[in-house]
């Protein structure tokens, strides 16, 4: 048995990838231009159903962009869960608004809608759940809340390319939606993120603010950021996307070997409706989850992710005391295992036998 170590995430860039990239530094044409422009139009019509798309050069100024153009600022809240990357509360601080944490519902580590509900005031502006991992938050249950309260639905879908909840795509429920193209994604553009909105006023405005606030050169229309993708992201993206589908249903399959094999541990549930495409595979590991982690990686060469062990509200950066559960649970016990796409047979194998061995033993 091999025991190359197998690790959490492994980014896949072959020829064509390269090739792209080359083609544009021989073009000359390196900043944001038509490849943007392309990869734009394609994103909308392969993941989106043609919602539109404005790339931006990380998902965390796509956050904070959509939030500023969807009107966020000074004295606005947005509740945000806490169990996420920091990126989600960062970039509602970023606007001037204040980041309300709620906790999540545990069999998807998505935002609870009664929770959320019970949070709602006269300042809330909108409501931004994160599809984590991969799977679909509770979109109805939210959207419902934010119609009877007359605020906003936002979509932090950063971890879910091609997720689905009752046949829409995540990234086509709120005003608007953002999608990273961080090299450990699902698919990447080196670095970067997607922008999508149903709103053609928020849409002008992200081109406005990505730009230095202009549409034309010397006018600016409004204080803007440089927040540009390249046409070189740009051409890793293109061809990354049409990958993607593929590199999901071999996701898929590999988490459907896991669900079948692991024992001893508690493996993602996956909501009537939904398809989970699996960014990460986490399971709950309930005791001595950090014991679990390193007996993985010493013992049996395998890597392994724990995310996210420290909630947002406990960070130095926001310091919040919450009654936030379930929260405080998931960020004990979850462990991310590889799924990513180049797993072969053996792989996964190694993987299964690792996790029961250890389960069995108790780390």
């Amino acid at each position: 048995m091999s025991k190359d170590f197998i690790p959490a995430a492994k980014p896949i860039i072959g020829d064509e990838e390269r090739a792209a990239v080359d083609a544009v530094l021989r073009s000359g044409m390196l900043a944001q231009g038509a490849e943007v422009a392309a990869f734009e139009q394609e994103f909308s019509q392969v993941l989106l159903d043609g919602r539109a798309a404005v790339a931006v050069n990380s998902g965390t100024a796509g956050l904070h962009l959509g939030l500023l153009a969807a009107g966020v600022g000074p004295g606005d809240e947005v509740i945000v869960p806490s169990f996420t990357f920091a990126a989600t509360a960062n970039s509602v601080a970023l606007t001037g608004a204040t980041p309300v944490f709620a906790d999540i519902e545990l069999d998807h580590y998505c935002l609870s809608p009664e929770h959320v509900a019970s949070l709602v005031t006269e300042r809330t502006k909108g409501i931004m759940p994160v599809h984590l991992y991969g799977h679909p938050a509770n979109m109805p249950a939210l959207a419902a809340i934010a119609e009877k309260h007359g605020i906003a639905l936002y979509e932090d879908a950063a971890q879910a390319h091609g997720a689905s909840l009752d046949g829409r795509r995540v990234g086509t429920f709120g005003t608007f939606a953002m999608f990273s193209l961080y090299p450990t994604k699902n698919m990447t553009s080196g670095e970067g993120g997607m922008v999508s909105t149903g709103d053609a006023d928020v849409e002008r405005t992200l081109r406005l603010l990505r730009n230095q606030g202009m549409e034309r050169q010397y006018e600016n229309e409004l204080v803007g950021f440089n927040a540009r993708m390249t046409n070189l992201h740009a051409a890793i993206g293109r061809v990354q996307l049409t990958k993607v589908g593929g590199w999901t249903e071999t996701r898929r399959a590999n988490a459907a070997f896991f669900d079948a094999n692991l024992t001893g541990v508690g493996v993602p549930a996956v909501a009537d409706g939904a398809v989970h495409v699996y960014h990460q595979y986490t399971i709950t590991v309930p005791e001595d989850r950090d014991g679990f982690v390193k007996a993985l990686k010493d013992e049996h060469q395998i890597g392994s992710g724990v995310y996210y062990p420290i909630p947002n509200h406990r960070l130095p950066s926001f310091d919040r005391v919450e009654d936030l559960p379930n929260t405080e649970k998931a960020a004990a016990v979850v462990v991310s295992l590889p799924v990513h796409p180049s797993l072969d047979d053996e792989d996964r194998e190694r993987i299964v036998n690792a996790v029961n061995t250890l389960a069995k033993a108790g780390a």
